[in-house]
């Protein structure tokens, strides 16, 4: 799934031996292993009871735990030991962006906005736009939850799930081609690969949210209009707005400097509880919606995949949708080791790939906490057609435009 949620460092042990992450593995009938029947059976289960998706999750991975350490060897402490910093840094994240989302919403920010959008569906499609842009330098989780309240006070409360997936897709696509916009291309970057290589997603990631952004604008304006002005006699809590700012430069700095974002968002927020007090309710009600987002990945971590099938535009194509239900974070890496991909190619695909379904990105869980509405995976995929379509769309534009140049493994 594409959760672009992890440290950018984990990417060089796995470049260098992909043997150290390697799984004991289990019985594979006809040919398939039983830790990916039990994971599929896992993300049915999500799907099709979406309002009891957190129990699935979380039982699902400690059965399947369970499984691979009493039955086929899996030493637990180990694998603790590889994934606990993922697991805080995603906790973190999750967890301090919600209180972003609250002080963002209070600051009365977004119910300016009006002011400078287009009152008609356009005023839709600017505000995904500025949701990619920021992506494209900030955490694809902040762009999203940011889109999120602006979308709720400009819609006022109604907004369609067909808009909330272009959100989470906005939010994937800009961060596509930036190095410092998600964690794929981090790890891309830091193990090798030249910024400007990257930046050819932004290719594919313009179409994509141009086409999605059309539709799901279109739609969202039909089914409740824009805000046309802010309220009379509105004041901007400019204390709030310094601390979301703060919270921001904290996320930003933290990933360049120590790659752990996480740190640098708390420092901020308890930094910020100076001036103003921390929502701590906020936490309490984002808690469940991370802890189910922390099963999900430790469950796929416990996949035994230890290689992709050979680098092709086609396999690579292929990955965009494996990346809607499985980590990209390890599937990025598994790329890495290989090598011989077109990594703008990969950095789109495995990017944008994970907004087809609500569980499939960090972004969409976000956004799912805020409006739970958007975790009915039927709605998401009936309402939210053009993401795939527009994936397709812009993979080929790229194809068609800068062509498939596979570097020497």
């Amino acid at each position: 799934m594409g959760i672009g949620l992890a440290l950018a460092s984990w990417a060089q042990p796995v470049a260098v031996d992909a043997a150290e992450r390697s799984l004991p593995p289990g019985p594979a009938p006809l040919g398939v292993p039983i830790e990916f029947l039990g994971f599929a059976l896992i993300l049915l289960g999500v799907a099709v009871f979406h309002r009891r998706s957190f129990e699935v999750a979380v039982w699902g991975f400690l059965a399947l735990f369970a499984f691979k350490t009493s039955l086929f060897g899996l030493d637990a402490a180990v694998h603790v030991g590889r994934e606990w910093r993922l697991v805080l840094n995603l906790l973190g994240l999750l967890l301090g962006f919600a209180v972003l989302a609250r002080h963002f919403e209070e600051s009365r920010f977004p119910e300016w906005i009006p002011r400078w959008l287009p009152d008609d569906w356009t005023g839709g499609f600017a505000l995904l736009a500025l949701v990619a842009v920021l992506s494209t330098f900030l955490d694809n989780i902040a762009a999203a939850v940011i889109g999120g309240v602006m979308a709720k006070k400009l819609y006022q409360g109604k907004v369609g799930v067909g808009f909330l997936a272009a959100i989470v897709a906005a939010s994937n696509a800009g961060g596509a081609g930036s190095v410092l916009g998600d964690t794929t291309t981090t790890m891309m970057w830091v193990a090798g690969v030249p910024a400007l290589e990257v930046a050819k997603a932004f290719i594919g990631a313009a179409v994509a949210v141009a086409v999605s952004g059309v539709v799901a604008s279109r739609a969202q304006h039909r089914l409740h209009p824009i805000l046309k002005d802010a309220r009379p006699g509105l004041v901007i809590d400019r204390v709030r707005l310094l601390i979301v700012a703060l919270m921001i430069a904290g996320v930003v700095a933290a990933n360049v400097l120590i790659a752990f974002p996480a740190a640098g968002l708390w420092v901020a927020i308890l930094a910020g509880g100076l001036l103003r007090p921390i929502p701590w309710k906020d936490l309490a009600a984002a808690f469940k919606g991370s802890l189910f987002l922390v099963s999900l990945v430790l469950a796929a971590s416990l996949m035994p995949v230890e290689r992709l099938p050979p680098p092709s535009w086609p396999s690579t194509f292929g990955l965009g949708f494996v990346s809607a239900v499985f980590d990209n974070i390890p599937l990025t890496a598994l790329a890495l080791f290989q090598g011989g991909y077109d990594w703008d190619f990969v950095a789109y695909a495995v990017g944008y790939g994970g907004s087809m379904i609500w569980f499939g990105s960090s972004a969409g869980v976000a956004i799912s906490n805020a409006f739970p509405e958007a975790k009915d995976t039927r709605r998401w995929l009936v309402e939210g057609w053009h993401v795939p379509v527009a994936y397709v769309l812009g993979f080929f534009a790229m194809l068609a435009l800068v062509g498939w140049s596979p570097k020497v493994p």
